[in-house]
């Protein structure tokens, strides 16, 4: 087909029809929410303002928990053909020494679910090309994670969507969302169409999946805004020997803010380096020599070197949200239009596609004609989806609090963590479940910060010696004061808030 047929195609859409449900947005969350319901037998359109291939730095690495929810919605080979690079675990570093932490052991986590409908023909395993294999994927003891190109993943998604005899998809600029007049319940939405101009298209559930700049996040609520307090500044490492292949790398230090560095691809490295502002740097090269370049691991010196003379600096904000609940009859709100955490530790795709899986279970086989039902669900899916959400965003809200340590008794966590790390056993188990979306059991994650907490106290004592035992006591007090308040508000928030 050519591209101005494909073009054409994408323009048509029938706004006579009364759609199930119009999607806006098709980014991550859109197809997959679009495609499940499809498979369900809804009538879809699917709205997207550009379907060509985007360009960003966000939504890279995507841990063990966003494959198995891809497994389940039957869109797992999204993965293949795009020279996507597999990760097996972590490494973390620490004023130069180091740990190494892989990821769970399948039997720890137990089967994917299969959800009925969408799982068939095998669509929930991978298939074999040049760098993800089945050998690797399907048959190795261990849970894996991703890295890619995110462009070339969000093709694969949106190719996927095209295959679905259920889905119209349209390419335009969602401006309005459509209420009647009578009750105020959401009834469609109207688009922006090059060459037909503003359409009304009309459905039973309009959900709204356009990512980390919502413009219509504000009708669930108006005080429903984003919090913006930091910022990740990255580059492109090319030909980079990482310290340790198919790792993500987490560089640490009491002199520094974080620096991520995962690869891409064969020839593509991504780092990325926190910065405490929203606003990054009047002069990041200089920035990045002094703040940063002293504390690359000296294998990625000639890729980050080569990369900080060329100045192609990318930049992404850093953003905090916690969710509302999905209370207007006809609209339901997913992804980061609806709930965001920091990325640190890189679980926004996870959550967003394991509240995808959810939402099918809950509404996927309801008649939408019949609103007051799925409204009733969602109300429950706000709910619901609060004990796997949780620990993924508060985890990635403490962990930045911890990694960023700007005070003394954060410093003195921050080094309690890696020591901890160090121990092995249960004491990298879990953090590494919680990381990659395996475990989701708040009151667990609870006990582990703290107990980093008590034994960056015990550490701190140690440090002290017999001698400065009345001060490491008033420090013990003041450090576990401080890691309450670092997480027990967001804990809070995101559990009764």
């Amino acid at each position: 087909m050519t591209s101005a047929k494909l073009q054409q195609d994408l323009l048509n859409a029938d706004e006579s029809i009364q759609y199930d449900a119009i999607v806006i947005g098709c980014g991550v969350i859109g197809p997959c929410v679009a495609t499940a319901l499809a498979r369900k037998g809804k009538k879809v359109l699917i709205v997207e303002r550009d379907w060509n291939m985007p360009d960003r730095i966000v939504g890279e690495l995507m841990q063990p928990g966003g494959l198995r929810a891809l497994r389940s919605l039957g869109m797992i080979q999204s993965i293949n053909n795009i020279d996507a690079y597999p990760i097996t675990g972590y490494t973390v570093f620490y004023n130069g020494e180091k740990v190494v932490i892989p990821y769970s052991y399948k039997q720890d986590v137990g089967p994917v679910e299969k959800i009925d409908g969408l799982v068939f023909d095998g669509n929930d395993k991978v298939l074999n090309d040049k760098y993800v294999t089945i050998k690797d994927y399907e048959d190795d003891e261990r849970e894996r994670g991703v890295a890619f190109v995110h462009g070339r993943f969000l093709q694969n998604l949106r190719n996927i969507v095209s295959k679905e005899k259920n889905i119209t998809r349209l390419q335009g600029n969602a401006t309005e969302i459509l209420k009647s007049t009578k009750d105020n319940e959401v009834i469609g939405c109207k688009i922006d169409i090059e060459t037909r101009g503003k359409v009304d298209f009309k459905a039973h559930m309009t959900f709204v999946c356009d990512g980390i700049f919502s413009r219509f996040r504000k009708e669930l609520s108006a005080d429903h805004v984003p919090k913006v307090q930091s910022s990740f500044i990255g580059m492109s490492l090319y030909d980079a020997v990482t310290p340790t292949k198919y790792n993500g790398h987490v560089i640490l230090g009491p002199q520094h803010l974080p620096i991520l560095v995962y690869q891409l691809s064969p020839n593509e490295t991504r780092i990325l380096c926190a910065y405490n502002d929203a606003k990054t740097p009047q002069d990041i090269k200089s920035w990045m020599k002094e703040d940063v370049q002293p504390f690359i691991p000296k294998s990625l010196r000639p890729s980050f070197d080569k990369a900080l003379e060329e100045k192609k600096f990318r930049s992404m904000p850093n953003s905090y949200l916690p969710a509302k609940q999905n209370d207007i009859t006809g609209l339901c709100f997913i992804g980061d239009s609806l709930n965001m955490r920091h990325p640190l530790t890189g679980g926004g795709m996870t959550v967003g596609l394991n509240d995808v899986v959810l939402l099918i279970k809950k509404i996927g086989d309801l008649d939408f004609a019949d609103r007051e039902t799925v409204l009733d669900e969602l109300l429950d899916f706000h709910y619901d989806k609060k004990k796997y959400d949780c620990v993924i965003n508060v985890l990635s809200i403490a962990l930045f609090s911890l990694f960023a340590a700007e005070s003394k008794n954060l410093k003195i966590l921050q080094r309690g963590c890696f020591k901890y790390f160090q121990r092995g056993g249960d004491c990298v188990k879990l953090p590494i479940e919680f990381l990659s979306g395996l475990r989701p059991s708040p009151l667990m994650l609870t006990k582990v910060f703290f107990a980093v907490a008590l034994y960056s106290v015990y550490i701190n004592f140690e440090k002290r010696g017999a001698l400065g035992f009345p001060l490491a006591l008033l420090e013990g007090i003041s450090i576990l004061y401080t890691a309450a308040v670092v997480f027990a508000p967001y804990l809070f928030g995101e559990l009764i808030g």
